[in-house]
């Protein structure tokens, strides 16, 4: 029971460790000067109330304060899969030993044979030890 808990629980979490390491996302950032206004990770991140005015002035002085800046975390794209040729004629030799002898470790056992399984003792009519005033101490 606990090692088949076990190991859809450790199924689970390797699953989930390589949708994790897959998955590409972005975080998208707004400053306005030096000041971090909004940051957003599935989401266009929020404009400060500046960013109409600093748009009209950047037309006078071409000089813009509020910058956004975007940091994309990209995923794994390609997962290496091997196969049992790929690895060298000594490593195969190593595991198909090491499997066989492990299987042949978990043989069954022979079933025991239990002579007296078929036996009932006798109907006892009276107790043998008080009779004879003999007990264990």
């Amino acid at each position: 029971m606990l090692k088949q808990v076990l190991h859809k629980f450790f199924s689970a979490l390797m699953a989930v460790l390589v949708l994790f390491s897959t998955v590409s996302f972005t975080v998208e950032k707004h400053f306005c000067g030096d000041v971090l206004i909004d940051s957003a990770v599935f989401t266009e991140a929020q404009k400060c109330k500046m960013e109409a005015f600093e748009i009209e002035q950047s037309k006078i002085t071409k000089k813009h304060c509020c910058k956004d800046e975007l940091e994309v975390v990209e995923g794994q794209d390609q997962l290496k899969q091997s196969q049992f040729e790929d690895i060298s004629f000594d490593q195969q030799v190593f595991i198909v030993s090491y499997l066989y002898s492990y299987s042949n470790s978990l043989e069954q056992l022979p079933e025991l044979i239990i002579p007296h399984k078929d036996y009932s003792p006798p109907n006892l009519i009276a107790d043998i030890q008080v009779l004879d005033e003999v007990f264990l101490i």
